[in-house]
């Protein structure tokens, strides 16, 4: 054995004792120098450690859903929920809490006051005094069918407020008691007292003449409109001319119609009601009619049926632009809770 064949046996003999070479190599006196880098041999192991862990994961979650399958599928189905019927919030006396200043609910068959509160406080009472601009027209006898121009005259120069009744718009007089009672519109209302005989000046002579015949000592009128807060009355004075107002079908039916449209300049317009529970099928309203000038608030007038009673609903003085209409559903809503008793005017109301 020459010097070279000794030391090559003697490397592979070291690095065989040190794991660098397989023995095979030794054998051959091969090297197979062991690298740094994995080899893919190596990888093999982790990806399929993932991979089971992944099926694993998987296989549990659908045996969770299966689960949870099973126990829905054992549960009867949940029927809708019915409405929840909440009682009106009421003070120490059992009456409802309402946000109006001033009103007075009525039993208009036997007279009997149900609520009220500063029932004799004389206020202004703004659009409301269409109804009674409506009762005039009606008395006066004129062709409803007869058509009236709109003009400057018909303009708002005491509160400044528009119209989409343009000056020159000619509707009969039938249109602008429709939109007089249903819409609260201002020019429709001045019109109607422009219109009549002798003018606005006796138009409203006859207003303040109708309401002495009605009855109502705390009432006056000084226009057709209501933007003059000098058009005032009382909650109770405002029962008798809603009762008064309810003897005439045609204001029955446009105060509470839900909406109309009419042709202006060659376009048709579409008009609503200003009191939305007319819309709802949970009131039925025989006669309607809203008001609000800032020196007034917020005001309500309704005939309705409740607890198959026809009875009357002042609302005056509100401060929202949705307290009316709530104070309404409140008085329905406790009327409904305390029964017909209440209703009947059984129960005597307190003066606040």
């Amino acid at each position: 054995m020459t010097f070279r064949h000794l030391a090559v046996a003697l490397l592979s003999l070291a690095l065989l004792q040190t794991g660098g070479i397989e023995p095979a190599a030794a054998a051959t006196g091969q090297e197979r120098v062991r690298t740094a880098k994995p080899t893919a041999t190596k990888k093999a192991p982790v990806r399929y450690t993932i991979r089971k862990k992944t099926a694993k994961a998987t296989t549990l979650r659908k045996a969770t859903l299966r689960k949870v399958s099973a126990r829905r599928s054992l549960v009867a189905p949940v029927a809708p929920m019915a409405p929840v019927q909440v009682r009106p919030e009421v003070d120490r006396l059992g009456s409802p809490q309402l946000r109006s200043a001033a009103f007075v609910v009525v039993n208009q068959a036997t007279g009997e006051v149900i609520l009220e509160k500063k029932s004799d406080s004389v206020l202004p009472i703004a659009s409301i005094t269409k109804l009674m601009t409506a009762m005039v027209v009606l008395d006066g006898g004129q062709s409803l069918s007869e058509e009236i121009v709109l003009t400057e005259d018909d303009l708002d120069t005491i509160k400044g407020t528009g119209s989409r009744l343009a000056l020159g718009t000619r509707l009969s007089r039938e249109q602008l008691l429709h939109l007089a009672l249903m819409s609260s519109e201002n020019r429709a209302a001045s019109a109607l007292g422009r219109s009549y005989p002798g003018g606005i000046a006796a138009f409203v002579q006859a207003m303040n003449v109708k309401a002495r015949l009605v009855g109502l000592g705390d009432t006056h009128f000084s226009d057709s409109t209501g933007l003059d807060p000098a058009n005032v009355s009382s909650p109770r004075d405002l029962v008798r001319m809603v009762s008064a107002a309810s003897t005439y079908p045609l204001i029955r039916r446009f105060s509470t119609s839900s909406e109309d449209h009419v042709e202006i300049r060659g376009r048709m317009h579409r008009f609503g009601n200003t009191n939305s529970l007319v819309r709802s099928p949970e009131w039925d309203i025989d006669v309607s009619k809203t008001g609000y000038i800032r020196e007034a608030g917020r005001c309500l007038v309704m005939q309705a049926r409740l607890l198959d009673q026809p009875v009357i609903i002042v609302l005056m003085d509100s401060d929202g632009r949705y307290t009316r209409t709530a104070d309404a559903v409140r008085i329905k809503k406790w009327l409904e809770a305390v029964g017909a008793q209440r209703v009947a005017g059984l129960v005597p109301g307190g003066n606040g």
